[in-house]
C-alpha cells in the first residue's frame, strides 16, 4: 500500500495491530484474483498464516469450534482478501468492497452462519472504511479446504 495518510487503509490497519500478510500463492487451478474492467475478484482465502490454516482455525463450528474462533477466522481469512486485492492493485484507497462471501464450516444445525462472517465483514469495513461496506452472503458447508473453519472470498470495485 503507498497512501500513509492518517485515514487511510494502511493506517486503519496499524491502528487494528495488524498488517498485510503476503499474499498466497494459490494451490490448485485457479488464480488469486481475476479484474473484468473495474471489478477484481478475489479468490476464496482461509485463514492461513504463514502458509498454514492455525489449529485454533481448523473444524466445524457447532461440533467443537466456537463462535468466537469462528469470527476469528473469518478475520484472518479476510487479511488475506485484502493482500490479495492489494497485490492486485497496488493500493487498498482504490478499492470499494462490493460483496463478501463468506463459506462456514459447521455442523447441519449450527445457525450462526451470519455472526461468524461479522468477523470478515466487521474487518473490511474497520479498514477501507465507507468503502468497506458491502453486500454479502453467508453460507454452510460440510467440508472447506485444509478443515478451514471458514473460506471468505471478495469483489471490489476499483476506483481509479
Amino acid at each position: 500500500m503507498t497512501d500513509a495518510s492518517p485515514d487511510s487503509p494502511l493506517a486503519r490497519l496499524k491502528a487494528l495491530g495488524l498488517a498485510l500478510p503476503a499474499a498466497a500463492a494459490p494451490v490448485a487451478n485457479y488464480v488469486p484474483f481475476s479484474r473484468a474492467g473495474n471489478l477484481l475478484f478475489v479468490s476464496g482465502q482461509l485463514p492461513v498464516s504463514g502458509g498454514v490454516v492455525d489449529p485454533a482455525h481448523k473444524g466445524k463450528l457447532g461440533a467443537g469450534v466456537s463462535l468466537e474462533a469462528g469470527q476469528a477466522a473469518a478475520r484472518l481469512a479476510a487479511l488475506n482478501v485484502l493482500a490479495q486485492a492489494n497485490a492486485a492493485v497496488g493500493d487498498l484507497s482504490k478499492l470499494r468492497a462490493a460483496r463478501l462471501g463468506g463459506y462456514v464450516n459447521s455442523a447441519p444445525d449450527f445457525q450462526q452462519l451470519p455472526q461468524v462472517v461479522n468477523g470478515a465483514s466487521d474487518l473490511v469495513a474497520a479498514v477501507l472504511g465507507e468503502n468497506g461496506r458491502h453486500a454479502r452472503f453467508a453460507v454452510g458447508v460440510a467440508q472447506l479446504p485444509l478443515d478451514a473453519a471458514v473460506e471468505v472470498e471478495g469483489i471490489f470495485e476499483i476506483l481509479e
